[in-house]
């Protein structure tokens, strides 16, 4: 696949993105085979202005393996003097707006290359998906699901096979939500984002049930609003006065109910473990 594209031609030193599809049916008997379908969306995505990532090119390759289809997606030449990294090496660093990065090979590589090129140059899952979610919800079938995973930015051939596993770990982010087109992006991989979608589901059920049933039992007897107490005082980081103005509350009234919340769990809400324990709980929940 990559055999065509890995010298393009550009006078600089190579950048690409990989982007890794998916389509899958409900039922036993899917309406035609996977890999193909989603190759054509992919070439369709890829190639949509609005998407958000660089100007259509016809050194974009993507191919089928069995049932996902991959792209690899060289980008644009560096805006003039933009400083880019070493022809063939590696730079670091976290590219401005990112939410995280992945460690290894891809990652290492990827925050120089994407300053070089100006943030707004690559592939970015949101921006794609804002862009093509509903033309493509209306051509899949009924029971039809797209899921796409967007790697970062590497600047050798030898990042590429680090940047497939990333697309692919992040279309497996993006399948484990609701919705018929999903997608994530690498920044994803490096945040708890990545771990709940593999949590087991008996270990998810009785991680939420020990923590969350206390308070949702409490709730439906008293109509205590423990729970959105507790969402807002972790988005709150804690904050007493914070939490209070946002839930319109007297400051010791929402003493009290972190107080019940303790009591009710035997967890200590002062205590960085716990605090992360119940975040946990609440997005697996």
């Amino acid at each position: 696949v990559a055999a065509p594209v890995l010298l393009p031609g550009l006078g600089t030193a190579p950048h690409w993105q990989v982007v890794v599809a998916r389509v899958e049916w409900e039922g036993e008997a899917p309406p035609a085979p996977g890999g193909p379908v989603a190759q054509s969306l992919l070439e369709e995505v890829l190639v949509d202005p609005e998407a958000g990532g660089p100007e259509p090119s016809d050194r974009i390759a993507v191919a089928h393996t069995g049932e996902e289809a991959v792209a690899l997606v060289p980008l644009p030449a560096p805006a003039d003097g933009a400083a880019a990294a070493p022809a063939g090496g590696t730079a670091t660093g976290t590219a401005s707006g990112a939410r995280g990065d992945t460690g290894g090979d891809t990652a290492a590589g990827s925050g120089g290359a994407e300053r070089a090129y100006g943030f707004e140059a690559g592939l970015h899952a949101d921006a794609l998906l804002a862009a093509v979610r509903e033309p493509l919800f209306r051509g899949l079938d009924g029971d039809g699901r797209l899921t796409l995973g967007v790697s970062a930015t590497v600047q050798s051939a030898e990042g590429l096979r680090g940047a497939l596993e990333e697309a692919r770990h992040a279309r497996r982010v993006a399948a484990a939500r609701p919705g018929r087109v999903c997608a994530a992006g690498h920044q994803e991989l490096a945040s708890h984002v990545l771990l709940l979608p593999f949590v087991p589901d008996d270990v998810r059920r009785a991680f939420t049930a020990r923590l969350l049933d206390p308070l949702h039992d409490y709730d439906r007897r008293h109509r205590a609003e423990l729970i959105p107490t507790l969402e807002a005082f972790l988005d709150c980081d804690g904050s007493w006065t914070r939490c209070a103005a946002r839930l319109h509350l007297h400051v010791n009234t929402l003493r009290y109910r972190v107080g019940r919340i303790e009591q009710l769990t035997g967890r200590d809400l002062a205590r960085l473990e716990d605090k992360v324990d119940f975040f946990l709980a609440l997005r697996m929940s």
